[in-house]
């Protein structure tokens, strides 16, 4: 008989308005509505690169509301690389690559928190280069 492996259950540590403290408080933005404008296109944007498994279970670490914007779109044929992800992103909201970039890495810094390194690992390795770094880690490159 094969053992079957127990579903991911994470405990959601924090409320949406937590969660849009802690990315308001890390990213300096000056209001909540800005603030809540940049987790809900982030989110939104994470949700069109993830599918399968670690979309679930990563939504299942989310507040529930940050949970229903990042499985609220259908992932994407192609997967973006990092780079990509922030201008596709960038030309999406409108803004300059430079801010996409300072929303899209606080944003995904409190995510990571959220999920912790066993999750965070599994989504770094479904994702294409680049990533690693939006979530606050650094990513080693094997030389060519």
């Amino acid at each position: 008989m094969i053992p079957r492996q127990k579903p991911y259950r994470p405990t959601v540590s924090m409320t949406f308005e937590q969660m849009l403290e802690r990315v308001r408080y890390e990213g300096a933005y000056p209001t909540r509505a800005r603030t809540e404008e940049a987790v809900r296109a982030v989110l939104a944007a994470l949700g069109r690169q993830l599918t399968g498994d670690v979309r679930v279970d990563l939504a299942a670490g989310l507040p529930h509301e940050a949970a229903a914007i990042l499985t609220s779109e259908t992932p994407a044929t192609e997967p973006l690389t990092g780079w990509g992800f922030v201008e596709d992103l960038s030309g999406r909201t409108g803004g300059t690559t430079a801010t996409t970039r300072w929303d899209t890495g606080t944003v995904l810094r409190v995510v990571a928190q959220l999920a912790g390194e066993k999750l965070l690992d599994r989504v770094l390795t479904r994702l294409p280069t680049g990533y690693a770094l939006l979530f606050g880690r650094a990513e080693l490159t094997r030389a060519a």
